[in-house]
């Protein structure tokens, strides 16, 4: 839902409200109740409500697990690192 400000041509008050675009517009004044509410020219404003896309989704540049694997990573076979060799037993030498 867009967010709208208005602001009160007679006492100055300002408000910003949260309407539907179907909402019918303010006029009359929370403050002092005169009918010079009018709603101003500002940036878009907007809420995102219930689920979706959000700031913090990708954050990290790791994109979340979707079970399906694409792009150059899906085709190649997965490797996995060797073992490391162990010393072999009694490979040393003695000194006497």
């Amino acid at each position: 839902m867009p967010i709208y400000a208005y602001r009160c041509e007679a006492c100055g008050f300002a408000k910003d409200v949260l309407q539907k675009i179907s909402d019918p517009q303010l006029t009359v004044c929370l403050s002092c109740g005169k009918e010079t509410f009018k709603k101003q020219l500002t940036a878009a404003g907007f809420q995102l409500k219930g689920s979706g896309w959000y700031v913090t989704d990708f954050r990290g540049g790791t994109p979340p697990a979707t079970g399906t694997a694409t792009g150059p990573a899906a085709s190649a076979p997965a490797e996995t690192p060797a073992p490391a060799a162990a010393p072999a037993a009694g490979s040393g030498t003695k000194s006497d």
